[in-house]
């Protein structure tokens, strides 16, 4: 019998933004796949701390403190790391546009859902299954 080991955690924090039935992703220069923005916490950050630097480092908008609200907590293994994504919901101020470190943004459907890693694609199934994402 072969255990399958699991290299490093990868814990993540993710904006889901949906209008209109689809949701935001950005590409991050260098990469050819597309996530849900977000990004890795700093040391001794909350979730809400990192969501907030995040968001406005890729995406130059300002996260409205008060209305972030969960959305779930998402694993996957991508490789040999296990990728954690704690997903959440906020208004924002300003207007969403890319930052050095995005290449693209796009508004993804379900029929999407390849073109991001396998954490992403559980957010995408559960929305899908809610009616959000169809």
């Amino acid at each position: 019998m072969t255990e399958e080991r699991v290299g490093e955690l990868i814990d993540t924090v993710a904006w889901v933004l949906i209008v209109e039935g689809r949701i935001l992703c950005a590409r991050p220069r260098g990469k050819d796949v597309f996530f849900i923005p977000g990004g890795k916490r700093e040391p001794g950050e909350t979730d809400r701390q990192t969501l907030l630097r995040e968001v406005t480092e890729e995406l130059t908008v300002t996260l409205l403190p008060g209305t972030v609200e969960p959305v779930g907590v998402y694993e996957a293994l991508d490789g040999a790391a296990l990728v954690r994504m704690s997903c959440y919901r906020a208004d924002y101020h300003g207007t969403l546009t890319a930052s050095s470190e995005i290449a693209e943004l796009a508004w993804f459907g379900y029929g999407d859902r390849p073109r991001v890693p396998p954490v992403d694609r559980l957010l995408f199934d559960e929305l899908h299954a809610a009616g959000l994402l169809p």
